[in-house]
């Protein structure tokens, strides 16, 4: 994952105060009467629109009137804000460029009249810090520590938080910067609920999810690892094998598709959790893993993953994932793996059809207890575009906005995109990676930008400082790559320290920092303390 540490630069460039400053924040709950704050979030549906007809046409010359609402949509519950004259700022997603963007607006400086309403709206009731999800499955974390609550970390603040999935989006400022002189909204968001948000500046931050559906069977049967419930729902599985399989001679066998830092950590992580008990299989279409990854950082992960026995299966893609079951029932040809026909387990398992992706391979099936899929992701914006008005938004092939340089959306002065929702090249052209890096510098950025949009200031063109890389092998082990001393890697214990305590310091609150950094410390002392007890019985018993 991205090394996470602290952009100087950028820092000294904004106006914050402390986030913890001010007083607490109000409830929140202001909606039409009778309607609920407290959402609940299904899946996305995009069957019912909302459509939007154009006001009357104005004086010649004049400039283009703004949509306004149908007569049905009057009919929908409308959130009120607190304040009728402030700027109302709407963040969609509560990642790390989403939550990171309301606490850094909350922290600057503002004039009294101009200071926002910040409304952040998330499917999940929970931030989670993505890059320790696999602690959760070597049990280094609690979930509390990595996956606090928003209440809890806006409970200080004036930023207002909503559970609720959006389901479509009407941007209204492609009509001119200021709308019409009779109204400077910028556009409106429809909740899944129902409800309707009227905004002056939108952020688009909503992140990506997996994407499973590019192989047959990979979405019935490969578990993805991007979200908090995926992490509960691997290690749910894997506590379910741990159980049937105790005691027995057959292995659990784990297949980990794609060998970028996901694939690879996870690989690493569950490989350490399941010692000799596991087969780890990890497939992916390159010759190397991590190509993209510092040389440093993936000979120490090769290393890694060579000491605890992760056979790779380089040059490789997933053709087509079936259940045992079912390829006995489709009289398929039976594959055979160490002498025994795999029909003949359990129907819990699955086979996954591999297909060389270079010369010199021959086609194998694997035979996996579980399956985990880490290659590709799609962005949420394309779901969001009316069905009678597609391409409001300026959206590249891979479904992420297109952004100039201040993070503001082509032809939509009042959205700011960021993160996995947003489409931005370095000073090469490159594309910038979907990490927690990058969306962490343009969260700072984004809240700049706003801050001086507002305020009728020049706004910062975003520039991302390369800071290094880092990613999990284990409990206690780690590999750091850091930009600023070319060719250094830190590895093993001290790799594992300096990565907790970068992502110690990137935490989101200060008071959510301080709370986990004594639960690590606490557990740190009692590992040291187990660990001097194990040493002394050792020696006791030797003498």
């Amino acid at each position: 994952m991205a090394f996470v540490a602290y952009s100087a630069s950028i820092t000294a460039l904004l106006p914050f105060n402390r986030i913890f400053s001010g007083g607490m924040g109000k409830k929140w709950n202001r909606l039409s009467p009778g309607y609920s704050a407290r959402l609940r979030a299904g899946p996305s549906a995009l069957s019912r629109t909302s459509s939007f007809s154009s006001a009357a046409a104005g004086k010649a010359g004049g400039a283009p009137p703004l949509p306004q609402l149908s007569e049905a949509d009057k009919t929908l519950p409308i959130y009120t804000w607190p304040h009728k004259k402030k700027p109302r700022v709407c963040i969609l997603g509560g990642g790390f460029g989403g939550l990171y963007t309301a606490l850094r607006l909350e922290s600057l400086l503002w004039p009294e009249d101009k200071k926002p309403q910040v409304l952040l709206v998330d499917q999940s009731e929970r931030f989670v810090f993505k890059p320790m999800l696999y602690e959760l499955l070597s049990g280094e974390v609690d979930e509390w520590e990595i996956a606090p609550r928003f209440s809890e970390l806006l409970a200080n603040t004036g930023v207002e938080f909503l559970q609720d999935r959006v389901k479509l989006l009407h941007p209204f400022d492609h009509w001119g910067m200021n709308g019409h002189k009779q109204s400077s909204c910028g556009g409106t968001v429809l909740l899944e609920s129902g409800l309707l948000i009227e905004y002056d500046w939108l952020v688009l931050a909503l992140g990506a999810e997996a994407k499973l559906d590019v192989v047959p069977g990979a979405l019935e049967f490969a578990l993805p690892f991007s979200t908090l419930e995926d992490a509960c729902r691997v290690d749910e599985k894997l506590k379910t094998l741990e159980r049937t399989k105790f005691g027995k001679d057959s292995f659990i066998r784990v297949a980990v598709v794609g060998c970028g830092y996901s694939g690879v950590e996870l690989a690493a992580t569950i490989s350490e959790r399941l010692q000799d008990r596991g087969i780890v299989q990890a497939i992916n279409v390159e010759s190397t893993i991590c190509p993209t990854a510092p040389t440093g950082n993936r000979e120490a992960a090769l290393k890694v993953l060579s000491s605890r026995k992760v056979q790779l299966l380089l040059g490789y893609f997933v053709r087509c994932i079936q259940r045992v079951s079912d390829v006995e029932a489709s009289g398929d040809a039976t594959v055979i793996r160490e002498g025994k026909d795999i029909a003949k387990q359990n129907s819990e398992k699955y086979v996954l059809e591999l297909q060389p992706a270079e010369k010199g391979l021959e086609s194998q099936n694997l035979e996996a207890d579980l399956v985990l899929w880490t290659v590709g992701s799609k962005s949420l914006l394309p779901e969001l575009e009316p069905c009678d008005k597609p391409h409001e938004l300026p959206l590249n092939a891979r479904g992420q906005a297109e952004t100039d340089e201040t993070l503001r959306v082509k032809g939509h002065p009042r959205i700011f995109a960021l993160g996995d929702s947003a489409s931005l090249r370095d000073s090469t052209g490159k594309l910038l990676p979907a990490t927690a890096q990058v969306a962490f510098q343009q969260a700072d950025f984004a809240s700049w930008n706003l801050w001086a949009a507002i305020n009728h200031r020049p706004l910062l063109p975003f520039r991302f400082q390369n800071l290094g890389e880092m990613m999990t092998l284990g409990r206690n082990d780690a590999a750091i790559s850091p930009s600023f001393v070319d060719g250094l890697t830190l590895e093993g214990p001290i790799g594992h320290a300096a990565r907790k305590l970068a992502y110690l310091i990137r935490l989101p609150t200060e008071e959510h920092r301080f709370k986990v950094g004594l639960s690590w410390f606490a557990k740190s002392a009692v590992d040291s303390v187990a660990l001097l007890q194990s040493t002394l019985t050792k020696v006791l018993s030797g003498t």
